[in-house]
């Protein structure tokens, strides 16, 4: 079980999520699963998540047919978070 949960709620940020979820995966500490939650994005955010999915076995792509908003997101990625501990983290840091 993962010690820490980051949640990382992504709407429309294909330029910054990249960058962002490389930096959590290089993190040397690796006791952690990462929750990705994409809240209907139009751009290319989705595919970007389905990448680091197949390649990081710690990342959990979430993926909603509308538009909720960062809240929502997030409480999605508390009701599926297993670690002791949550990080939000935004897409675009």
């Amino acid at each position: 079980m993962p010690l820490v949960t980051i949640i990382i709620p992504v709407y429309n940020t294909e330029k910054f999520l990249k960058n962002c979820l490389e930096s959590v995966v290089n993190q040397t500490y690796k006791n952690i699963e990462i929750i990705v939650i994409d809240d209907a994005s139009t751009d290319q955010s989705n595919k970007i998540i389905k990448n680091f999915e197949k390649t990081f076995k710690n990342i959990k792509g979430i993926y909603l047919s509308s538009h909720f908003g960062i809240s929502i997101a997030r409480n999605i990625g508390i009701d599926l978070a297993q670690g002791n501990y949550i990080f939000f983290l935004d897409s675009d840091d």
